[in-house]
């Protein structure tokens, strides 16, 4: 939901317009009173507020804004008047994302809101565990090495993942067995000796840093 605080009902209506014709759900506020008790039960997506407003302006919501913990983080574009430098400066030095000046065009209003958004789009946290040239991506459940996308079945893959999340630690078989199949899984730890040698096998170059460790079991040996 895009909120537009504008108190020229003609300008506020069009905004309103084209940004819900062009995909957007929007919604128009005339002064700041308004715009404030919305916030109290809802929350938008971006705000465009002018910096000319009747009672209380732009600038000083846009300290309101940010000072709240609830609000500070919502992308705001100001829009100033033409010659206005002070405003626009104001304004990016008390946190806006972006800035308008009027007399401004629709197309370029909706060009401004679509890249603050795209700007201000969280980042998609990456799952993935990468050792070397052994990329894990836990998302999408999909091994690459030395660059080559790697088949696994699920065992292999939970073996692998199990070791990438710890690099340089030993394994004993039971471990291994207990954190993979589980333990309630009727079986014995010469499986776990079976998927480490076809892990190793897909693996190809990078399947000799699961070495051995005589005694006890297996190791992802970590890139020092």
């Amino acid at each position: 939901m895009i909120w537009c605080v504008e108190d020229d009902s003609s300008i506020r209506e069009i905004e309103v317009y084209t940004l819900n014709s062009t995909g957007f759900e929007a919604r128009g506020f005339a002064d700041g009173a308004s715009f404030r008790a919305a916030l109290e039960t809802e929350k938008p997506e971006l705000v465009l507020l002018d910096v000319m407003l009747p009672g209380e302006d732009g600038v000083s919501l846009l300290r309101f804004l940010r000072q709240t913990p609830e609000t500070r983080d919502i992308p705001v574009i100001m829009a100033t008047a033409k010659g206005m430098e002070y405003d626009k400066i104001q304004s990016l030095d008390m946190g806006a994302d972006d800035y308008l000046v009027k007399p401004f065009g629709m197309m370029e209003m909706v060009s401004r809101v679509k890249a603050v958004l795209r700007r201000c789009a969280p980042a998609r946290q990456s799952h993935q565990l990468t050792d070397g040239q052994v990329t894990v991506d836990l998302d999408g459940h999909t091994v690459t090495a030395a660059g080559e996308r790697v088949i696994l079945t699920f065992k292999e893959f939970e073996l692998l993942r199990l070791f990438l999340s710890h690099p340089g630690v030993a394994f004993t078989r039971d471990q291994l067995f207990n954190d993979v199949w589980g333990a309630d899984y009727v079986g014995e730890s010469r499986t776990v000796d079976m998927h480490i040698r076809t892990l190793r096998q897909k693996l190809g170059t990078c399947g000799n840093r699961i070495a051995t460790v005589r005694g006890v079991g297996y190791r992802w040996e970590a890139k020092s």
